[in-house]
């Protein structure tokens, strides 16, 4: 007698992927020489797919609009945010961040807004790629 599981699988296999699929056809041994590969043109990758309406990718922050107000300090779940007391502006360390939005909800100026970017891994967490306003 079938089970709710094995009529979930069945409907799961049978919908459309959400999800992008790995890059390239095979995982390759070592993905910093594959990157080199696919710029070169050796080694095709497989095409993202689009990105869905209201996305939190990565986050802009607009650094002349900021008044300082530190609201956003408050209600990020990560402390992922760092005031800087002599500029009177905020430091955001995206390798910290969970992509929640609550900063660029409470933020009364609109510094803060969430974009369709999700390609920012990078082997450094303190890079300046990976820190707004550093």
């Amino acid at each position: 007698m079938p089970t709710t599981t094995v009529f979930t699988l069945i409907k799961q296999l049978l919908t459309k992927k959400a999800t992008n699929p790995f890059p390239v056809k095979y995982t390759p041994d070592n993905m910093h020489a594959a990157a080199s590969l696919i710029e070169s043109g050796k080694l095709s990758i497989n095409p993202p797919i689009k990105v869905p309406p209201n996305y939190r990718g990565k986050l802009t922050y607009d650094v002349e609009a900021c008044i300082g107000c530190q609201l956003c300090l408050k209600v990020c779940p990560a402390e992922a945010l760092a005031f800087k007391p002599d500029e009177k502006k905020v430091k955001h360390y995206v390798s910290r961040c969970t992509f929640c939005g609550q900063c660029a909800n409470i933020c009364p100026k609109d510094c803060f807004v969430l974009t369709d970017e999700f390609l920012i891994a990078g082997l450094d967490k303190y890079s300046d790629d990976l820190i707004l306003n550093p």
